[in-house]
């Protein structure tokens, strides 16, 4: 029997699970995944939002900047990279200017620090890309950007080391209640628990209504993205937003915290919970909405993919956080769109304040905050290069050219707490395959080494688990 079971090791339930991991409480973490961070945490923005755009009275509006301000010492704790580069909010027409000082006061009663509105020189003198249509911005200095996935990776492999339990390739197919506890039926078999935890992410609407009379529905919501090589990361140094306007929100232009450069999403309605397509049209539109908030035309010869991510949005348009009225120790974390990665950390204490109400457990006194990540060849010193391929001849083979990622990095991804299984977790911990031939060169190189680590032939390995199988058969057998 567990006291506490998370459904969905996303951000937000690995943020749950770290902060749990803080007391005497016996937890579990199911995903259905073969890795965490598999669904929405892995395809965002990356953005840490300042917190001005939701209204005070939201939980989005209570939570942003609470979250944000976590930040600074999560990332020094838990080494997962993070960097306050500031964003500003553009406008482009003078009568919309009142709509700025509107968003600033909102942002002062969300908490936020040091909003300032600056003139349109301003903001150019800041960021000298920035369109001479922009006649005025706000500025958030507390703005950020953030890498979803290695964050998520942080907060499971510390959770896992204080104690949490991890069940990967688990998927949910009911829950019954009991005079005390809930039992989960997997397909792995039954889980016992006190408490449960739904963060399910796209699919909690699914795992609330296993429990509870009072239904409510995802309505996932697509958007598209396209990066750019680390040549043109520097067009732009904070997070470019577009001002509201009855025309819709605009899209974003920003630096990635990797040094890529970024700009989406749009917003259009899924087709279904796994709808990940890009599209033509999408695409177009969101080049062409980001082209509005610069001067330069966008380098599109350095464009090296296109992507998309879900958001699990409901009619409400706010979080869904608290105990089923009608379900006794059944916990909704549910409809976490944006700023859901910024609220996570503050999210996670709610939620486990609710717990501890409950189970009033005792601190675990030998929780470690301290998490050590992967060490970077790219990052390295001539001289630290040199000292680490001594103790660790691996680090001296490059797998990956395009992100300087090595064999050593590799293998400490493959043989850390809860280490990669697959070709995507490698990846999302070393960026391995993340550059611009976008694994042309190291995919293979890397099935290799996942195949000599986990002991599995070559043909057993995945891109990310499941059927994902990468390959059918030798070429030229009879040779």
């Amino acid at each position: 029997m567990f006291d506490v079971t998370i459904i969905g090791a996303g951000i937000v339930g690995c943020s749950i699970s770290r902060e749990l991991s803080k007391y005497n409480i016996k937890t579990c973490v199911l995903e259905k995944s073969s890795d965490v961070g598999s669904g929405t945490s892995k395809a965002n923005s990356a953005i840490v939002h300042a917190g001005h755009d939701a209204s005070p009275s939201t939980l989005k509006g209570k939570l942003n900047a609470i979250g944000n301000a976590m930040y600074t010492e999560l990332a020094k704790e838990l080494d997962f990279p993070f960097k306050r580069n500031g964003s500003l909010v553009l406008c482009f027409d003078k009568e919309n200017l009142v709509d700025l000082d509107n968003l600033l006061h909102q942002g002062e009663k969300n908490g936020v620090p040091d909003l300032v509105i600056l003139s349109g020189d301003q903001v150019r003198e800041m960021e000298p890309n920035v369109t001479k249509a922009c006649v005025g911005a706000l500025y958030a200095p507390t703005g950020g950007i953030v890498c979803p996935y290695e964050m998520t990776i942080a907060m499971a492999e510390n959770a896992y080391t204080n104690g949490v339990k991890f069940e990967f390739e688990t998927a949910v197919t009911s829950i019954e209640k009991n005079k005390d506890s809930y039992v989960i039926k997997t397909n792995k078999g039954d889980f016992e628990t006190k408490i449960v935890i739904n963060a399910a992410g796209l699919f909690s609407d699914e795992i609330n209504n296993m429990v509870s009379q009072h239904k409510f529905k995802i309505l996932p919501k697509r958007g598209e993205y396209v990066l750019f090589d680390k040549a043109v990361g520097d067009l732009v140094t904070k997070t470019i937003f577009q001002l509201p306007t009855k025309l819709g929100k605009g899209v974003l232009v920003t630096p990635t915290v990797d040094g890529n450069l970024l700009i989406g999403p749009d917003a259009v309605d899924s087709k279904g919970k796994d709808d990940l397509n890009t599209t033509k049209e999408g695409i177009d539109d969101i080049l062409l909405n980001a082209q509005l908030s610069l001067q330069e035309p966008l380098p599109m010869n350095m464009v090296i993919t296109s992507f998309a991510g879900n958001r699990a949005k409901t009619k409400g348009n706010d979080f869904i956080i608290g105990e089923a009225s009608d379900a006794e120790n059944f916990i909704n974390v549910a409809s976490i769109d944006s700023p859901g990665l910024t609220s996570a950390p503050s999210i996670a204490v709610m939620v486990v304040d609710i717990v501890k109400e409950k189970l009033s457990p005792e601190k675990n006194v030998g929780f470690n905050p301290i998490r050590q990540g992967i060490r970077k060849f790219r990052e390295m010193s001539n001289e630290e290069r040199k000292e680490i391929i001594k103790k660790i001849p691996e680090y001296g083979k490059i797998i990956c050219r395009c992100e300087t990622v090595t064999e050593g990095e590799i293998l400490d991804s493959i043989r850390r707490p809860l280490g990669a299984k697959t070709l995507d977790g490698v990846k999302r911990r070393t960026r391995a395959g993340m550059g611009r031939c976008q694994s042309g060169f190291c995919a293979t190189r890397v099935v290799d080494i996942l195949s000599k680590e986990l002991n599995i032939p070559r043909s057993a390995v995945t891109k990310s688990g499941g059927d994902s199988i990468l390959l059918t058969g030798k070429n030229k057998e009879s040779l």
